[in-house]
Order: C-alpha cells, then structure tokens, then sequence
C-alpha cells in the first residue's frame, strides 16, 4: 500500500505537470489575437486568461469523466497506474517539443495518443475501448473542420454587416469586445483541457482502486485548475507568435470573429463531454476568418505545417507512450 501511494503521487505530481505546461502551452489559443492587434497588453491578457482557466476549470466535469473511462477501463487494467506514467510523460515531452519549437500541436492529441499507446503496450489490443476511443478521435477531427467554417460564416457576416462603415471606427468597437471574447476563450479553454489532467488522475484513482467510481474529487479538480492557471501565468510566447502574426495578419473583427468562433466549438463539446483541442479550434477558426477576409492573406505555408503537426501528434505520442512504458516495464516493474 505505502509503494502504491507514492507511485500514486508521481502520477499525480506528472498529471498536474501536464496541467502547467498545457496552461502556458495553450495560453495563446487563448490571447493571441488580442495581443496581436494590441486590445490588451501581454501581461493583462496573460492575467485575464489565467483567472479564467480557472474559473472554466471548476465549472465542469463530464469530459474527465469521458477521458477517465472511454479509452479504456481502469478498473480491468492490472497494470493502470504505471500506463498513466508512461501516458503523461509522453505527453509531456510531446508538448515541451513543440512548444520550443513554436508549434501550435495539441496537448489533447498528445494525452489521447499517449494513453491509447500505453494501455496497447501495457493491457494489448483488447484493454483498448475501440469504440470510445473511436469517438474522442471523431471529435478531434471534426471540431477543426467545423471551427473553420463557423469562423468563415462569422467573418463573412461581419464583412456584409460592416463594410460600408470606417474600418477605423469598426476595429476601434471590435477591440473593445476582443478583452470580452479572450475572457470567454479562456473560460472554455479551462472547462475543457483542465479535465483532461482531472480525468487522468481519476483513471490511476480507481485503476489503484482508491475509489470505484469517475467521480472528480474535489481536491483533484482544485489541483488541476491550480496547475493550469499558474502554468497560464508564465504565457506561451514563441506560440502567441506563431497564432497571432504568421497565419495572416489579423486586425480587431477578425480577432474577435475567430474568439467567439472557436469558443463556442469548445464551449458546445465541453457540454457535450467530448474532449476536443484548444490548439485546433482557435487555428482553424483563424484560418476560416482569414479566408473568408481574403483567401489569399493567409500564410497556407504555414497552415500546412500546423496541420501536418496535428496529424504527426497522435502517432508519436503514442509510439512515445508504448517505449517508455517498455522502459518503465523492464527497469521499475
């Protein structure tokens, strides 16, 4: 028992981890267009997205569950707590890599690659809940597409709305109303990528059978919105970067436009307890925005390597995930 808590407390320490850096690898999904068209200052922005993470955070619970038992079922796993090692230290080096790099990849893709990995090497292909783990992919994939075209749709109502009036006074008004969309972006950010480290924790919970149930603690739910929240505090700046000045150069409606687009893609899977990518949504919503203001402002160049970083995600997370689980097998088991 004393052996099981404190390999307890490394899944808990590692899941809290992936929290952090998810909070300031993902903070600019959040903040980048506000900062880039300068409606907040950085450190305003940062703040804002922080206490909101926070806040979106506590407020649900449903995609933990999702991520706590659609994979796999902790309670039939032998072998759980160390899959969960192996799963957050994937993910963790999958999302340090790509934010030094810049890369806007998805902390989402890698946990779910990472965890799908894991329980393959640990349990094989029959510990593996094909069909949840099906679904949680579904909503992957389909969220950009869809956040793409809602954010075409909005910008291109904008531009039937607006277009005869001054683009000075027009961007004045929707810089304004960016501080209101990046204060939501970031609530739904929080409701939806904090309970992925909650879900996680979970899933070693009752796979260590500390409880029988999905149920979020209320410790782990205050933990990982902690973790996330501070973790947002220190910004993403090589990716705000990236989201904010390299797809195209976004002027306050298109800001706005691709914020309110992007949350409500989050906002309705979170109600929806699907776990979907903060990364995917607000890119794909930028995308959409820009072309619907002009196909031929946006850096496609670009584009392609973002979403040749969300296809190459999953695979290597998981392939991660199975050697150090190997590693973990041979030199700790």
């Amino acid at each position: 028992m004393d052996s099981m808590m404190i390999v307890l407390g490394i899944v808990i320490f590692l899941a809290l981890a992936f929290d952090f850096i998810n909070g300031f690898h993902d903070t600019a999904n959040a903040i980048a267009t506000s900062v880039s068209t300068r409606a907040l200052p950085p450190r305003v922005a940062v703040l804002l997205a922080a206490v909101m993470n926070f806040v979106g955070a506590l407020t649900f619970t449903g995609v933990a569950k999702t991520i706590g038992g659609s994979v796999a079922d902790p309670a039939k796993l032998d072998n759980g707590v160390e899959i969960v090692i192996a799963t957050l230290i994937a993910a963790i080096i999958w999302n340090l890599v790509t934010w030094w790099f810049g890369i806007p990849s998805s902390s989402s893709h890698a946990l779910i690659g990472a965890l799908a990995g894991a329980v393959f090497a640990g349990a094989g292909m029959s510990g593996l809940n094909l069909g949840g783990f099906k679904t949680i992919v579904q909503g992957l994939i389909f969220s950009p597409l869809i956040a793409f075209a809602v954010g075409f749709i909005v910008m291109t109502t904008f531009k039937w709305t607006f277009g005869r009036h001054s683009p000075h006074t027009v961007n004045k008004g929707f810089r304004t109303g960016q501080i209101i969309t990046a204060a939501f972006q970031s609530f739904t950010h929080g409701t939806n990528d904090a309970q992925k480290a909650m879900g996680i924790i979970t899933f070693a919970l009752v796979a260590a059978e500390v409880q029988d149930h999905l149920e979020v603690p209320l410790w782990v739910k205050l933990s990982a919105a902690t973790a996330m929240a501070l973790g947002t505090s220190l910004g993403g700046w090589k990716i705000i970067k990236t989201m904010g000045t390299k797809i195209f150069k976004i002027e306050p409606i298109n800001g706005f436009a691709a914020d309110i687009s992007a949350a409500s893609v989050i906002l309705t899977a979170t109600l929806t307890h699907l776990p979907v990518s903060t990364t995917h949504a607000i890119t794909s919503a930028i995308l959409g925005v820009g072309s619907a203001k002009r196909f031929s402002a946006v850096r496609w160049s670009m584009a392609g390597k973002i979403v040749a970083s969300w296809i190459i995600t999953i695979p290597i997370s998981a392939a991660l995930a199975m050697i150090i689980f190997k590693l973990i097998d041979v030199f700790f088991i």
